[in-house]
């Protein structure tokens, strides 16, 4: 059997930036191989790919789509339409000429609708078609949802209705894809993501990093993700603020990548307000890896507001490294309640107290978070469970 991880078309794998499914791919294709499973990406021909072990078939798409649009417009869109267009010709070859079980493993739903509609049954039946559904939008009341489904995700619906397994990241997605779409309960089945407790980890050069950024003897609550409302950090900016103005060493630090400049702007105006400009600090879009890690290790705590996941890797990034996560109850996922959980301000006081600013607390949680992390979520773990699946 040999398992074929698919890339979105986003952007090139490596990612040089937080790319979350692009990071899925190459970490499960790795975590594959270490296991003697044979496992090779396919992704879309970049000529300034990062350097990597990990063998790659290119698809080839113009040169004027071959560039990364952050903000998600038409642009991302005709990208993603041409690019799964060449992918499907790819698969097809790739299919034909094989002399054992393919399977082929979707991350997009753009890819899959796609191959579905440009290869005929009888192609598609000589391989095994698997869909990890990473789309945060199922994570949520079907009433509030459904629209939104119906409009921006029916290629999805399709993709996994035709797809011989489906995998989410948390029960409400299961559910709402059970329930409301009707797909075969038997073939839908919840994996956690992973994350590389080899990058992710606590560094003894943290004073150092400290001096650099000169945040010797803050209280720092960090935040990775693309700043947008969904991340809603202008929301973690507002519950924070009471213990800010109170506590002159508080700093909030937050980074990713730029979607919405408009709400960017938004935070910038709060904290002019409010007079907390220079202890909320954007350092940019971080690379994964060595540099994200070392922003988590500045960290007391990580503070991660976002009205809407699937299962962030950014909170399994952060406990991997040692650093407590704080998440809005609205979230669910397997991790969840090894979290700190608040749902008003008044518990992210009492949390931040009790569990942040109190050293030992603090420690302790520290280890109970690695300890979690390195029992369960190790990306060798996550492919056995995916291997498994393969398999029956």
């Amino acid at each position: 059997m040999r398992i074929y991880e698919i890339g979105t078309g986003y952007t090139p794998i490596p990612a040089k930036m937080g790319a979350a499914t692009e990071i899925v791919v190459e970490e499960l294709t790795r975590a594959f191989r270490n296991k003697r499973i044979s496992a090779k990406i396919i992704d879309i021909a970049a000529s300034d790919r990062l350097p990597t072990d990990l063998p790659i078939i290119e698809v080839k798409v113009p040169e004027r789509f071959k560039g990364t649009d952050e903000k998600l417009g038409i642009a991302h869109k005709m990208k993603r339409v041409i690019y799964s267009i060449s992918l499907s010709k790819c698969l097809k070859g790739i299919i034909r000429k094989s002399d054992q079980k393919v399977v082929l493993h979707f991350h997009n739903q753009y890819n899959l609708f796609f191959f579905i509609k440009l290869t005929n049954k009888s192609i598609r039946n000589k391989c095994q078609i698997i869909y990890t559904n990473h789309s945060y939008v199922w994570h949520g009341d079907w009433d509030e949802i459904k629209d939104t489904v119906k409009k921006r995700y029916f290629q999805e619906v399709e993709s996994m209705r035709i797809a011989n397994k489906v995998f989410v990241l948390n029960e409400v997605a299961r559910e709402n894809i059970i329930r409301h779409i009707g797909i075969n309960p038997n073939k839908v089945a919840l994996i956690d993501n992973g994350v590389n407790t080899n990058v992710y980890r606590p560094i003894s050069t943290k004073e150092t990093l400290l001096k650099r950024y000169r945040l010797e003897g803050k209280k720092i609550f960090t935040q990775v993700g693309s700043i947008c409302d969904r991340k809603n950090q202008l929301g973690a900016v507002r519950l924070l603020l009471p213990l800010m103005l109170e506590d002159k060493d508080i700093i909030f630090c937050y980074a990713g990548g730029i979607i919405d400049s408009d709400y960017k702007e938004q935070i910038d105006k709060l904290s002019r307000e409010k007079g907390i400009s220079d202890r909320v600090r954007y350092f940019g879009e971080i690379k994964p890896g060595e540099d994200l890690n070392e922003f988590y290790n500045l960290s007391d705590a990580m503070i991660f507001p976002s009205k809407a996941e699937g299962f962030s890797l950014v909170i399994l990034e952060a406990m991997s490294v040692g650093i407590p996560v704080i998440i809005s109850e609205n979230l669910e996922f397997k991790l969840s309640n090894e979290c700190l959980r608040y749902k008003d301000e008044t518990d992210l006081r009492h949390i931040v107290d009790e569990m942040i600013i109190n050293k030992h607390n603090r420690e302790m949680l520290s280890r109970q978070c690695r300890k979690v992390i390195k029992d369960s979520y190790s990306w060798e773990a996550i492919a056995d469970e995916y291997y498994k699946a393969c398999e029956e």
